[in-house]
Parts: structure tokens; C-alpha cells; sequence
């Protein structure tokens, strides 16, 4: 797998080549702006971006409107992009935008090395794959009366769901049968009015899609 990787911060960027370089993924590139995002995923061709949302000059929204931009120019692009705050309102446009390959992790997630890993594993190959915090927000968030009918175990599955995790790695996170993870999804999209989707990406748009609307 190759990565390009565009964040400002030098410690941040070097520690993100030492934990991919540590798991044999190549970083093709590391740059600081947008514009040199654009260049690098140009000349490198990367499996994979990670990008800041918020880079230089302004630093409020140049990485992810760079990140757009390639998903525009290259679909199906799998991009992650970091964030020091949950900011749902550039996770929404960025989800926007397609259902693959997508994910949107806060900036403190890089430290739990193995999730962070997965997660970009989990993107590079076509999935989603999204912050556990800002999950929960969405889950906190006002209105959402359909929400709150949710049993404490199906909030759990909800969260995972989110996330990107599938039904077996669902199981093993909660540590319950395939048929209890099934039973638990089936609630929570009758309950939700969602119609169960095929695809794992597919069904982690339609939840964040709800919970999203509900939560303003």
C-alpha cells in the first residue's frame, strides 16, 4: 500500500511515517498545503490519502476541500482525513461526496496504533470508516426520538456499525453470536425505518445519514 500524507504538524507527520513505515506501508510523500497534496497524489498515484482537513495558509478548510477535489478528479479515491475536533459538518460534506473509501478520524486516534491501522486498511479497501466520538455525538444529539428507542446493546452495535466494523468483527468486539448481530442490525433499522443495505459502506451512510438529520 502507498500513502500520501498532507499535515503541517512535523511531529504528527513524522509519527505517522514511523507507525505506516513500522507496518510496510510505503509514504510515497509527506507534504504541508493543499497545493502540494494535488502534486504528490499526481506524481505518486497513491492507494490511499491521508489528509489534515484544516492546512496552511488560512488553516480552516484547504485539506479538505484538496481531499474533495481528487475525489472529484480521481472517484473512488479512498481518502482519510484527520481532524483535531469533530467538525460534522465537514464529515457530512466529505460523505457526501461518494460511499466508498472514505474515513474521518480525530487526530488523538493515530496513538491507538492498531485501530488507526485498521481503520486505513479498512478505507483503502473500499470501506468507511468513522471516528467513534463523533458517533457518539450524533448519538447525543437533540431530537432524536427514534434514537433514544434504541436499547443500550443496540446503541453499541449502532456505534460499531458506524464505524465500519462488519457483522464477524461486530461479534468479536462485543462478543456475541453472528445471529445475535444480526437480530440486534434488524432492530435497529426497523426502528429507525432504514432499509437494510447489502454493502457494509452502504448501510454505515444510511445510519450516519440519519443520525445526522436527527441530530441537526
Amino acid at each position: 500500500m502507498r500513502v500520501v500524507i498532507a499535515e503541517d504538524s512535523v511531529l504528527l507527520a513524522a509519527g505517522l511515517e514511523l507507525i505506516l513505515g513500522a507496518k510496510g506501508i510505503e509514504v510515497a510523500a509527506v507534504v504541508t498545503d493543499a497545493p502540494g497534496l494535488l502534486a504528490a497524489v499526481a506524481e505518486h498515484v497513491p492507494d490511499v490519502v491521508i489528509a489534515d482537513i484544516r492546512l496552511p495558509p488560512s488553516f480552516r478548510d484547504e485539506g479538505i476541500r484538496a481531499a474533495l477535489q481528487l475525489r472529484q478528479e480521481r472517484p473512488g479515491l479512498p481518502v482519510l482525513v484527520l481532524s483535531q475536533y469533530i467538525e460534522k459538518a465537514y464529515a457530512r460534506e466529505l460523505l457526501t461526496h461518494g460511499s466508498a473509501s472514505i474515513g474521518y478520524l480525530l487526530k488523538d486516534r493515530v496513538s491507538r496504533v492498531g485501530e488507526f491501522v485498521d481503520a486505513l486498511r479498512r478505507v483503502a479497501a473500499g470501506g468507511t470508516a468513522m471516528d467513534p466520538e463523533v458517533i457518539t455525538q450524533l448519538l447525543a444529539g437533540p431530537g432524536g426520538h427514534a434514537v433514544d428507542a434504541l436499547t443500550p446493546r443496540e446503541r453499541e452495535v449502532l456505534t460499531l456499525m458506524a464505524q465500519g466494523l462488519s457483522n464477524a468483527e461486530l461479534g468479536k468486539r462485543l462478543f456475541i453470536t453472528d445471529n445475535a448481530v444480526q437480530k440486534h442490525i434488524g432492530n435497529i433499522f426497523a426502528k429507525l425505518e432504514l432499509p437494510v443495505a447489502d454493502g457494509g459502506h452502504r448501510r454505515v451512510l444510511a445510519v450516519l445519514s440519519y443520525l445526522d438529520s436527527v441530530a441537526g
